[in-house]
C-alpha cells in the first residue's frame, strides 16, 4: 500500500489530468507512464532529503520508493520516518535489490563506497542513479566502466550543478558562440567558515572516504567546465595543502558537544539545533560511532583546504581552478576568455560582497549585463535539484538542447580530474595524464 502524502500542485495536476483523460475516454490518448520503482542506498541528509522526501512529495505519480538501505540501520529507519514512506528498510544491499525488485538504485552513500554499490547493482541487473562523485580513485573508475560494458546497464550521475539557471545561461551563450572559441577559463570556488568548515566535521575530512574535496566538492566544478567547454580533459597538474583545519590549531577536542573549548572556538557548532540532524545522526551514533559534529582540528584530517588546479583540454582550452574552504564569504567566480570576448559569471554572498550576475563583454564593444535568465525554481541548490529531478523523472526538457544529462563518461571524467589533481599534488605538482589513469 502506498503511503498517504499531502498532495502538492504538481502531483494534483498530473493525477487529475490522468483522471479526466480516463473519464472522457480520449481516443489515442497516451497511457500514463508506469511508476518507476526506485531503491535508495544511503539515507543521510542528501539521500533522505533530495532522493527520498523530495521524490515522494513531488514525483509520487512517476516513482515508487520500494526499499531503503544504509549501513546504519537506525539511520535508515529514521529516514523512513522523515521521508514519510512505507518502503521497507533492508540491512543488506543485495537483499534489498533482490526482494524489492527496483528498476533503478539511487546511490547516495559515502563517496568511496559509490563504486561498490554501483557495480553490485549493475551485476544484479539494475540501472543506477548515483550522486557525484561517481568514484574516488582510478581503480574504482575502471571497475565501473568495465561493469557497464559487461552488464549493458546504465549509470547516470546526478550533476545538479548543471541545472542552476546561471549555469544553463552560460552554456547557451557558449553554444551560440557569444565569445567565439573559448581559450581559457578561470574558475574560483569560495567556501566560507560555515559551509567550508562543515566538510572538516564530517566523514569528508578523511581522504579514504571522500578522495579529498578535489573529488567530493570539485567534481561539480570539473563537470561544469567539461560541459561548458564541450571538450575532454587531457592533462592535470595541481597544488594543495591543509593550512587552516586539522593540525593547524593549538587546541582540539573530539566533537563540539563534548569539547572543553566550545565556548571560545570560532568553529563551534551545535548539531542539536536541527531536529533532522538529531534524528539522522545524534540518535544513531550508538550503531556506528559516527559523530556529525567532529572537531575541525582533528589531527587525523588528511584532505586539503586550499587547492589550485590547472587542466589542459583536447580542444586546447585551459582551465585554472582554485578552491578555499575557510573564507569570510561564499560563492564562485567563473570567467571565460574567448576569441571574440569575455563571459563572466559571479555568484557571491556574505562579507559585503553580495553579487550575482552574468556579463558578456565583446572584445570590441560594450559590456552587457545578461538579464534574460531562465525562471527561478524552488527547491534545493537554488532550484537546480528540482530541474535535475524533472529531467530524470518527467523527461523535461525532452529535447535537452543544453545536454544537461550526465551519463557514465561525464561522471568518470569529472571524477578523474580530481583524482589526477590529487596524484599531481602527491607527486610534487607533476602533470598527470587522464589517459594514463583508465581505459575509456
Amino acid at each position: 500500500m502506498r503511503p498517504n502524502h499531502p498532495v502538492d500542485r504538481r502531483t494534483f495536476l498530473a493525477t487529475t489530468g490522468a483522471l479526466v483523460a480516463a473519464t472522457v475516454g480520449t481516443v489515442g490518448a497516451a497511457a500514463q507512464p508506469a511508476r518507476r520503482r526506485l531503491a535508495l542506498a544511503g539515507t543521510g541528509a542528501r539521500g533522505s532529503g533530495t532522493w527520498g522526501e523530495d521524490l515522494v512529495r513531488h514525483y509520487d505519480d512517476r516513482i515508487e520508493l520500494v526499499g531503503l538501505f544504509d549501513r546504519n540501520g537506525l539511520r535508515a529507519r529514521a529516514a523512513q520516518r522523515l521521508i514519510g514512506t512505507t518502503a521497507p528498510v533492508f540491512a543488506d544491499f543485495d537483499t534489498m535489490v533482490r526482494q524489492a525488485r527496483p528498476d533503478a538504485v539511487i546511490v547516495a552513500t559515502v563517496d568511496a563506497t559509490h563504486a561498490r554499490y554501483i557495480i553490485r547493482a549493475l551485476e544484479l541487473g539494475v540501472d543506477v542513479l548515483t550522486e557525484k562523485p561517481m568514484c574516488t580513485d582510478e581503480t574504482q573508475c575502471q571497475a565501473i566502466l568495465d561493469a557497464v560494458a559487461r552488464t549493458g546497464r546504465t549509470v547516470t550521475v546526478t550533476h545538479n550543478a548543471r541545472h542552476s539557471r546561471e549555469a544553463k545561461k552560460v552554456k547557451a551563450l557558449l553554444q551560440e558562440g557569444a565569445i567565439g572559441d573559448v581559450l581559457a577559463v578561470d574558475f574560483h570556488e569560495y567556501l566560507d567558515t560555515s559551509h567550508g568548515a562543515d566538510y572538516f566535521r564530517r566523514w569528508h575530512r578523511f581522504r579514504e572516504n571522500s578522495g579529498t574535496l578535489l573529488c567530493h566538492k570539485a567534481s561539480h566544478h570539473f563537470d561544469l567546465a567539461n560541459w561548458w567547454l564541450d571538450s575532454e580533459p587531457v592533462e592535470v597538474s595541481a597544488s594543495g595543502d591543509l593550512r587552516v583545519y586539522g593540525r593547524n590549531s593549538a587546541f582540539r577536542g573530539t566533537n563540539c558537544r563534548t569539547c572543553p573549548h566550545r565556548a571560545t572556538c570560532p568553529f563551534a557548532w551545535d548539531v542539536t539545533a536541527s531536529p533532522r540532524n538529531v534524528s539522522l545522526y545524534v540518535e544513531c551514533e550508538s550503531e556506528d560511532g559516527y559523530l556529525r559534529d567532529g572537531c575541525v582540528f582533528d589531527e587525523r584530517i588528511d584532505i586539503y583546504d586550499t587547492m589550485s588546479v590547472t587542466v589542459r583540454y583536447a580542444n586546447r582550452a585551459m582551465l585554472t581552478y582554485t578552491a578555499a574552504a575557510h573564507l569570510p564569504f561564499e560563492g564562485q567566480s567563473v570567467s571565460f576568455n574567448g576569441t571574440r570576448g569575455r563571459l563572466d559569471y559571479v555568484d557571491m554572498t556574505g562579507g559585503g560582497l553580495a553579487r550575482q550576475e552574468v556579463r558578456l563583454t565583446p572584445r570590441f564593444g560594450t559590456s552587457e549585463l545578461i538579464t534574460d535568465l531562465p525562471p527561478e525554481r524552488e527547491g534545493g541548490h537554488g532550484g537546480a535539484d528540482a530541474s535535475l529531478q524533472d529531467l530524470l523523472f518527467r523527461n523535461e526538457p525532452a529535447s535537452d538542447p543544453l545536454h544537461l544529462r550526465a551519463g557514465l563518461r561525464a561522471g568518470a571524467l569529472s571524477s578523474l580530474v580530481g583524482i589526477a589533481a590529487r596524484h599531481s599534488i602527491e607527486r610534487g605538482s607533476q602533470p598527470v595524464a587522464i589517459a594514463g589513469l583508465v581505459r575509456m
